[in-house]
This record gives C-alpha cells, sequence and structure tokens, in this order.
C-alpha cells in the first residue's frame, strides 16, 4: 500500500454509499463526515445533541440528516440502531468515532464507568446491532476509531472492568482505547469466516486538536495552547486515517491506520502497528464474551 502523501482530495466518489458516523457534530466526526458527504455519499450523523448535529449538517451541505445518539444508554443505542434500519436498510459504512477521554470518575445510564461504557461497550452494541443492514453489502466497512493511548497504562481490568475499586482517568481512556482495538480485530476474524465481504478497520488520528482534550489536566493543555501546534494537527488532519481506512479500495480487513510522522502524533495516514497486546486472541474473545454478556447484544457472526 502506498505511503504518499494520501489526503482527503484521494477519497474515491461516495455517490450511492450510505455512511454512519458517530459523534460527528464536532471535531474530527465532522470533518471525517464533510468529506464523505462532498464525495457523494448519504452520510448520518449519530450525535447526542441533535440540535448541534442539524447546525453541523447545515454546514456540511450534501445529503445528510441527523440521529440521536447516546453511547452511555443502551436503551439509546438500541432506539438510534432500530431507527436506522428503518431508513437506510443497507450501510456501507459505520465510522464508530465517538468517545470521552480523561474524564473524572462517572457511570454511564447502565452502570458502566463512563469512558468504557461510551468508547466501547456503546460502539459494540450499536456495531452488532447495526452488522445485518452491513454484511450483504459489498465492500461494506466498519471503521473503528482507536489512539495512541491504547499503548499507554493500558490493559483490560476483568477483575474490575468498571473501576470500582480504584481510578485512574489515564488507565481507564487506556482501557477503552485498547478495547476498540481488541473488538475490531475479534470482529474481523469473525467476518473472515462468514460468506459476506464486510470488512472491519482500526484507525487513530494521532494527537489532533479537537475538543476531545477538554478534559486532559490543565498544565498539559496550557502546554498544548503554547506548543500545539508542533505537538498536535487540525483535525482535518487527524480525520485522514479514518477516511483512508473507510474508503481506500486497497484497505484490508484487520488493518490499523495512523499519521505517519514521529510517534505517529501527526502526519498523513499510513498503515500501522499495535501493540502486542492488542493482538491476543483469548483477551479478544474474553472481552468479546464479557462485552456481549454486559450489553445484551449478540452479534450476528
Amino acid at each position: 500500500m502506498s505511503s504518499t502523501r494520501w489526503t482527503a482530495g484521494d477519497v474515491p466518489d461516495q455517490h450511492g454509499r450510505v455512511a454512519v458516523v458517530t459523534g460527528a457534530n464536532t471535531g474530527l466526526g465532522f470533518e471525517t463526515a464533510k468529506v464523505l458527504a462532498q464525495r457523494g455519499a448519504t452520510v448520518v450523523l449519530a450525535v447526542r445533541d441533535v440540535e448541534k448535529g442539524a447546525a453541523a449538517a447545515s454546514r456540511m451541505g450534501g445529503d445528510v440528516s441527523v440521529q440521536r445518539l447516546d453511547l452511555s444508554s443502551l436503551t439509546s443505542v438500541r432506539e438510534a440502531a432500530e431507527a436506522l434500519r428503518g431508513r437506510h436498510p443497507r450501510i456501507d459504512l459505520l465510522i464508530d468515532n465517538a468517545g470521552v477521554m480523561y474524564t473524572p470518575r462517572q457511570t454511564t445510564q447502565d452502570g458502566f464507568e463512563l469512558q468504557f461504557g461510551t468508547n466501547h461497550l456503546g460502539h459494540f452494541a450499536f456495531t452488532g446491532l447495526l452488522l445485518d443492514a452491513l454484511l450483504p453489502v459489498e465492500g461494506s466497512r466498519v471503521v473503528v476509531v482507536s489512539s495512541v493511548a491504547h499503548r499507554i497504562r493500558a490493559a483490560i481490568h476483568f477483575d474490575d472492568l468498571q473501576w470500582e475499586r480504584s481510578y485512574s482517568k489515564v488507565a481507564a481512556y487506556g482501557q477503552s482505547k485498547l478495547a476498540n482495538l481488541l473488538f475490531t480485530y475479534e470482529l474481523q476474524r469473525r467476518l473472515a469466516a462468514h460468506p459476506t465481504s464486510t470488512v472491519a478497520v482500526a484507525a487513530h488520528p494521532g494527537v489532533s486538536n479537537t475538543e476531545l482534550v477538554r478534559h486532559t489536566p490543565a498544565p498539559v493543555r496550557a502546554l498544548m495552547d503554547r506548543v500545539g501546534n508542533v505537538l498536535t494537527q487540525p483535525a482535518a488532519m487527524g480525520a485522514l486515517p479514518t477516511l483512508r481506512a473507510a474508503t481506500d479500495p486497497a484497505v484490508l480487513g484487520g488493518q490499523y491506520f495512523g499519521p505517519s510522522g514521529a510517534g505517529e502524533a501527526r502526519g498523513y495516514p499510513r498503515q500501522v502497528a499495535s501493540s502486542d497486546q492488542s493482538h491476543d486472541l483469548a483477551v479478544q474473545r474474553r472481552l468479546w464474551a464479557v462485552s456481549e454478556e454486559l450489553t445484551g447484544v449478540v452479534f450476528p457472526v
């Protein structure tokens, strides 16, 4: 696969394709959805705040609609998936982009730790409930957005998944982003054993300047304000790995895309490697089983 400067201009024509993007009213999701809409896709912004989603859709142009989705509520996830299946019986792209980062300890409506519950379990359930709409579609893809943080103090704490005994917002975020990759790779393994051309692919945005960093410790935010142009990249650049994972015809299931620069912090997208831990088959399978049990969602593959 070419490592040249892949840009939004390399996104192929998307007319006739339906793309669902979670967390698409700001930041990376907004930039991802905007490019897909500009290239002709029918785009659904799956967002918690529908007013902000409508405002975002109005700035994109093209065929863009809004669906309410609160990933911290399994009830909302089920309602959103049912509504989308009714409106779009076939889906070409599902981009699991939304996320929360470094939040104080909170729980979702279902009692899950907020970062794990939103970033992983919410997307796990949403994907499982929509997958039947992707499986018959030639060339359909699930793209899961992870982070370089999947390497930072990251492990799946099966003995305390919800951080009830103690809480580290950095380690909890790392667990959720590692879970994103474990989920992607296990989903791809299952898809490959199923009679479908649907694939699962992962991406990460490097260090992008978005609202996601609002819970970052104040000294870190202050440093980023001073040297942000050196350490970070704009959201439009951070969205490129996701867009490549979603649209590059050469992409294969189970690949992972991120920026090409030093430390994968910034730069044009290329295929990158994830941690050894993310490829642990036993952990992938155990997390899958636990996720099905916690969400009550059983996948059709």
